[in-house]
């Protein structure tokens, strides 16, 4: 569908910013996709369904096609290909996953996502040994597939920061896991208009002293460019400036774990703003100053404050906040 807004458009744009910056270098690309990786979190009927229904509908706006499964899966593959390099040479990566993956959960897709690419890389690195995996979500939706894979799992930390009240419906700001999983999942939905100032103070005040105390073996950040002002499937109001700012405070964060940290692409529909914010992401990687022109500051004054504070309450019966 070329009005779809999960399009080939979104990497082309990235690619060529990234080209214009002069960051496209020590570009990997992935090969075949692995069934036996894609069953680290899926079911297997469900793959089988991906690979065989030729054209069908998981949800209205999540179609198969007869290439879905080969890309999805190639998708999930550079997932992994990124967290294992950044595991060899302590080094920050970015997977480039189109599709994005976190609203798929074991058994089905939707929200433009088959095959959950950050959960599966998380499996992956505790398969070969990663003792605790922190998922930091930092799309406009809520990442509902990687909740439930993780929910009831004290190895792998998930914080998610999103809209509420949009698509999937899911990140209640009550949740914080449940069973042995209790205490290592918190929610912080804010409110349309929410931007930079409360995205500053929330990574501060909860992220990073979360994460910091879960002392995990690697940082895994789903990210969604889908936050921006100027997106237009959501409404809150980070700049590029904002983005990139907590990009950077997450690799700097990463110094606990050897810098290892992978980011990898969930949503974000307006081309330029993605692009120039990738960019800008990849550059803090390796300490380049990329020059962003979507800078508008539309929230100074921490209108998502209330959230945050609340957050901390429900998190600080677990953690030292």
């Amino acid at each position: 569908d070329p009005f779809h807004p999960e399009s080939p458009e979104r990497l082309r744009g990235i690619v060529q910013k990234l080209r214009e910056q002069g960051l496209w270098k020590d570009v990997h690309a992935s090969k075949m996709g692995s069934a036996e990786h894609l069953r680290l979190v899926h079911d297997q009927d469900y793959i089988d369904f991906i690979k065989t229904c030729g054209e069908c509908s998981l949800t209205m706006d999540t179609r198969v096609h007869h290439e879905t499964y080969e890309l999805a899966a190639l998708s999930a593959e550079s997932a992994i290909d990124a967290v294992l390099h950044s595991k060899k040479t302590g080094e920050p990566t970015f997977a480039l996953t189109r599709p994005p993956g976190h609203h798929a959960g074991p058994g089905y897709g939707m929200g433009f996502c088959y095959f959950n690419n950050i959960a599966i890389a998380a499996q992956y690195l505790r398969k070969e040994g990663d003792r605790r995996i922190a998922i930091v979500d930092a799309d406009v939706h809520h990442g509902n597939g990687t909740e439930q894979v993780f929910s009831a799992d004290p190895t792998v930390l998930y914080i998610s920061t999103h809209q509420t009240g949009i698509f999937p419906g899911t990140g209640s700001l009550d949740f914080v896991g449940k069973a042995e999983g209790r205490g290592f999942n918190f929610n912080m939905p804010f409110m349309s208009g929410c931007g930079d100032s409360t995205f500053d103070i929330a990574y501060k005040d909860v992220v990073a002293p979360i994460v910091e105390q879960f002392k995990p073996d690697a940082i895994l950040v789903s990210l969604g460019v889908d936050n921006h002002y100027r997106d237009p499937l959501a409404s809150l109001s980070l700049s590029s400036d904002g983005h990139v700012r907590q990009a950077r405070s997450l690799i700097e964060l990463s110094r606990i774990c050897g810098g290892r940290i992978t980011f990898m692409l969930e949503g974000g529909y307006d081309v330029p703003s993605l692009s120039e914010v990738v960019a800008g992401v990849v550059g803090a990687m390796s300490g380049v100053e990329v020059p962003l022109e979507f800078t508008d500051i539309v929230d100074n004054s921490c209108l998502g404050r209330g959230v945050i504070e609340r957050c901390k309450r429900n998190a600080s019966e677990y953690w030292d906040l």
